[in-house]
């Protein structure tokens, strides 16, 4: 079995990984920082010898480098599953936010998923299963104070997933959109979650994971997990 996650340095796309290696899944990772992804590379071969990570750094807002590092996953073998994790958060409103918020934003967290995603299905499709899980946050649901195009970028990633849910029925390949509130990663790097107000990593993990070892006819098409208190 084989699981590509992108994104998956640390973080998220970090406790994804960890999660689909301990279940025996090869594991292939990708992230833009090569040195911070040769040491999670490394980590986890070293707890989960059976299995095989396999890493290869890339700007998966670079349409090159996606089809680079998709060609490069194909080469460990057609994926099972595909959590398209890679992306980035820039704050602001729309109306007064910096010039080119838009353009890198939906480069990273749309056309990232989208070419990705693209360059594998020929594969999955031959094959005739997979799940493909899509990180799209609840920026994709509402809009809020400060979002701007982060989640005008999330918002398209959540068409994307419903478009190809519908397109890939027929080939009986699996498409969940993840809609996780706050979690404590970069993002949150500065707030004090000693009483747990926020949610972990593994939290999104262990639900990815759940989904994906459901019976070949049933689909989780969204998932919205949320702190206990509510967002902030």
């Amino acid at each position: 079995m084989n699981a590509i996650i992108t994104g998956s340095s640390k973080g998220i796309g970090k406790a994804i990984a960890r999660k689909f290696a301990e279940a025996g899944y090869n594991v292939c990772l990708c992230s833009r920082n090569a040195e911070e992804l040769q040491k999670t590379a490394m980590e986890l071969q070293g707890l989960f010898e059976k299995v095989k990570i396999s890493a290869r750094a890339a700007d998966l807002s670079n349409k090159e480098d996606v089809l680079s590092f998709a060609k490069f996953c194909l080469e460990q073998g057609i994926p099972d599953i595909v959590v398209n994790n890679a992306g980035t958060y820039l704050p602001g409103n729309t109306n007064d936010e910096p010039e080119g918020n838009l353009e890198k934003l939906i480069e990273t967290n749309l056309y990232s998923a989208y070419h990705l995603t693209r360059a594998l299905l020929p594969a999955m499709r031959k094959n005739g299963s997979g799940h493909i899980f899509n990180m799209c946050s609840v920026a994709s649901l509402r809009a809020y104070e400060g979002g701007g195009s982060y989640s005008i970028s999330k918002f398209a990633l959540n068409g994307f997933s419903q478009n190809l849910r519908h397109e890939l029925m027929k080939d009986k390949i699996k498409v969940s959109a993840i809609f996780p509130g706050a979690v404590l990663t970069d993002s949150w790097k500065n707030f004090d979650n000693s009483d747990a107000r926020i949610m972990e990593a593994s939290d999104i993990a262990d639900i990815i994971y759940a989904a994906s070892q459901l019976s070949p006819q049933a689909n989780v098409d969204e998932i919205m997990i949320k702190p206990v208190l509510g967002d902030l």
